[in-house]
């Protein structure tokens, strides 16, 4: 996950190295029907413009950078240009924390652009932006336990992902986009247990049988496999499901022989 920071930097680098080209064909076309000298002073503008929010990007100044990003889409929404500053956008809308604007113009972008090459980039953000990376504050303070808060945004995080490790699996973020899912994995079976235990707890068997094989069905590999085995063995014991109980007890053992 410590690349997270890498990957974006070299996105960055990436798009900036055709971004003159880009610029250059993109305000021509946008002035071609302009007079020579008002089609050349508005090209200057416009670069300047670019220039100037990408250095404020490059400042740390994000919302710098978005306030010009925006002025020059609000007035050329439909140029090719548009596609760059939807990208710039939704990387300096992440990096501000301004998650519904960045998961706003990664969804408006994959809408609009669905072949374009930089899906895969725009997935990332928008997993990015949904990912809980780590407790908060108070969490950390006063050592509270995460995978019993409900998960809210993880599922969608870890969906995102999978949907870029699935459909660009050569992606530059695709090898970080699998770490991610590794731990929301265990984040999302460690919540299923901990409503399963609580049905568990309270006698309702067969919610608690549900949502352990859930864990198990949709969560496999995850560390707490072995967790929601033994809930479900538990169930099958209070249900008087005496063979199933045993068949899955098995199961636990073969494959956590020290659990």
């Amino acid at each position: 996950m410590k690349t997270i920071g890498n990957n974006i930097k070299l996105s960055v680098r990436i798009m900036g190295k055709a971004r003159s080209t880009l610029l250059l064909a993109a305000f021509a076309l946008l002035c071609a029907c302009a007079g020579n000298d008002e089609q050349q002073t508005e090209i200057q503008s416009l670069t300047s413009a670019y220039e100037n929010a990408k250095e404020a990007i490059g400042r740390s100044n994000y919302r710098r950078g978005i306030q010009i990003f925006e002025a020059i889409q609000a007035r050329y929404p439909f140029s090719d240009l548009s596609r760059q500053i939807q990208l710039e956008l939704m990387y300096a809308y992440y990096k501000t924390g301004l998650k519904e604007q960045a998961i706003d113009a990664a969804d408006t972008f994959m809408r609009e652009n669905p072949i374009h090459e930089r899906i895969d980039y725009a997935l990332y953000i928008r997993a990015l932006s949904y990912f809980e990376s780590e407790a908060g504050f108070i969490e950390r303070r006063f050592k509270k336990d995460i995978t019993k808060r409900p998960p809210k945004d993880v599922t969608l995080a870890y969906s995102t992902l999978r949907r870029l490790v699935e459909r660009y699996p050569a992606s530059q973020y695709a090898p970080d986009a699998q770490q991610r899912m590794l731990f929301l994995r265990n984040r999302l079976a460690a919540y299923e247990n901990h409503v399963a235990d609580y049905y568990l707890r309270r006698g309702a068997y067969v919610a608690a049988l549900n949502r352990a094989k859930n864990a198990l069905e949709e969560y496999n590999g995850a560390d707490t496999n072995a967790r929601s085995l033994e809930i479900i063995v538990d169930a099958y014991e209070k249900l008087g499901m005496q063979e199933l109980a045993a068949d899955t007890r098995r199961v636990l053992t073969l494959n956590f022989p020290n659990y």
